[in-house]
């Protein structure tokens, strides 16, 4: 039994492009190595597609045309390699979508950033009255949403996995926020090989096509200096002014470009911290590169709540800011957390250490953090690096025990932090559970501390 297509991957982004697979009449066969749902398999079966699970048939796989391979699985698994030799196409679902719409493409992505940015590029579009879609790592598979592709726009968020397997998929805006060491396992510990994956979002951009990028990192503007695409770039400073681009001076927003020229107020930006104004900035002139007005443009900040766990505040009790930034699991986000904050900071951090630099936030942990709680079932990293360095550290494998440390060690007009610098995987699920169990312990002390109990969003 052949197949012309193969799905490796039974997730959100692998059921969608089995799904369009079989609207294409490209006969998709969905090879999962794990279990998949109910709700999967019945959406699977429903659509008449085989699929099987707990294993990988070569005998099967390895006679495709092609193969959509999930990000999650690198290109030095067996199959992979094997497929290759075999001259068997693999591409992702995100390049496969690309070949049956026309609608244009808003693609972002960054170390660090790009789901905040996705969200309120996607929302300012959204509630300015733009079709537009949601997908890559947030929404809705790609894929999935082009089986009908009623949409003008996607805003699409993408990873460096994700972008591996792309060739043909051009972006008509694209936003790069950032470049710094992430996932270098997957790049065989080079850093350059991570960078030019990142750069691939601006491959077979026109110069009818803007590529949004802050100028301020020393990586993208290396690589941009070296091989610059053919579109229109629109550069982002928050520290110097531009002569051509977007930047910041004093309280308002400059932007002098070709799309557009005009101010804007930074009470606008209801985010919290620096990368967050890098974050708000590569929006909005996504927006205006779309065509909207300055007046949509502020109507819909105002009304922008971000995706949980970056740097959400959860609750003030006795003038005391509860902050839960759980989705930081890399120090450069954490930089950016301490960054944001004007005051003191009870900082909780932890987890499953990935080989952290804290020299990078050596300066601002002794310049703003007034005592770090631990909370991990191996601290050493953490306590080694700033022992001497800061008032307090406290340990603890218990977030009750967390919550309660660092309030009593906080005064008013103080804030207790959140913000873990490492994977959650050592006491929670993931960072998601680690946030709710923060939030909800958090809640409960404010409850106790005589004030109304909220429900977790």
């Amino acid at each position: 039994m052949s197949h012309r297509t193969t799905i490796l991957g039974a997730g959100e982004s692998g059921i969608g492009a089995a799904l369009l697979a079989e609207a294409k009449g490209l006969d998709p066969f969905v090879s999962e190595l794990q279990s998949i749902s109910v709700e999967r398999k019945e959406e699977l079966n429903n659509a008449g597609i085989p699929f099987e699970e707990g294993k990988h048939s070569e005998e099967i796989i390895l006679q495709s045309e092609e193969i959509i391979k999930s990000p999650g699985i690198p290109d030095s698994a067996l199959l992979i390699r094997n497929a290759r030799a075999a001259d068997i196409a693999i591409i992702n679902e995100l390049e496969f979508a690309f070949r049956f719409t026309t609608a244009r493409m808003i693609a972002i992505t960054g170390t660090n950033g790009k789901t905040t940015t996705t969200l309120l590029t996607y929302h300012l579009l959204k509630q300015a009255g733009i079709s537009v879609g949601l997908a890559g790592n947030v929404g809705h598979s790609l894929a999935k949403q082009v089986v009908d592709d009623t949409f003008d726009y996607y805003v699409v968020e993408v990873s460096s996995f994700q972008l591996d397997g792309m060739y043909d998929f051009k972006a008509d805006i694209a936003v790069l926020l950032n470049i710094t060491p992430d996932h270098l396992d997957r790049y065989h510990g080079d850093f350059q090989q991570y960078v030019d994956s990142k750069f691939r979002i601006a491959q077979n951009m026109t110069p009818g096509d803007h590529l949004i990028y802050w100028v301020d990192d020393p990586s993208i503007e290396k690589q941009l200096s070296q091989n610059a695409p053919e579109s229109n770039l629109i550069p982002i400073s928050i520290h110097n002014e531009l002569s051509d681009g977007a930047f910041v001076s004093g309280k308002e927003i400059l932007v002098k470009s070709e799309i557009d020229r005009f101010s804007l107020g930074l009470d606008n930006i209801s985010l919290i911290g620096k990368h967050n104004l890098i974050n708000s900035i590569a929006a909005i002139l996504a927006a205006k590169t779309v065509g909207l007005s300055l007046e949509e443009i502020i109507k819909g900040l105002q009304t922008f709540v971000n995706a949980p766990h970056r740097l959400e505040k959860v609750a003030t009790i006795h003038d005391i800011d509860f902050i839960n930034d759980s989705k930081a699991t890399n120090v450069n986000a954490v930089y950016y957390a301490l960054d944001g904050i004007d005051s003191k900071i009870i900082w909780i951090a932890g987890g499953v250490d990935k080989g952290n630099d804290y020299r990078l936030i050596d300066h601002l942990v002794q310049q703003k953090v007034k005592a770090l709680i631990c909370l991990g079932k191996n601290n050493e990293p953490l306590t080694s690096f700033f022992d001497g360095k800061i008032q307090s550290i406290n340990e603890t494998e218990d977030i009750v025990e967390a919550v309660r440390t660092a309030q009593a060690l906080a005064n008013a007009g103080e804030t207790v932090l959140l913000s873990p610098a490492c994977a959650s995987f050592d006491l929670f699920n993931n960072y998601g559970h680690r946030g709710d169990r923060f939030k909800e312990e958090v809640l409960n002390l404010k409850s106790e501390n005589g004030h109304k109990k909220e429900a977790i969003i």
